[in-house]
């Protein structure tokens, strides 16, 4: 029997990146963005800078606002992309 994969070789649980976005379209359902969905974070800066980079790539695949969660908790949000 093998060991377990060491953590450098294995995606990081829920548990270890508690941090994520739920994205919004303008009705307030979530939007499934492929390529953004589904990202979990370390800590709140890290969560924060990566909207703070891309926020207009997540308007123009269609979304709207954002909101952060801290595992089930809502932290804050809705928060709009736009002007």
């Amino acid at each position: 029997m093998l060991p377990d994969q060491p953590p450098t070789f294995r995606q990081p649980s829920a548990a270890e990146r508690p941090w994520w976005w739920r994205l919004e379209d303008a009705a307030g359902n979530e939007v499934a963005a492929d390529e953004f969905a589904g990202k979990r974070f370390l800590s709140q800066a890290d969560a924060e800078s990566w909207v703070g980079e891309i926020w207009a790539e997540l308007a123009e695949a269609g979304v709207d606002a954002v909101t952060l969660f801290e595992h089930e908790r809502q932290v804050y949000g809705p928060m709009s992309l736009h002007a």
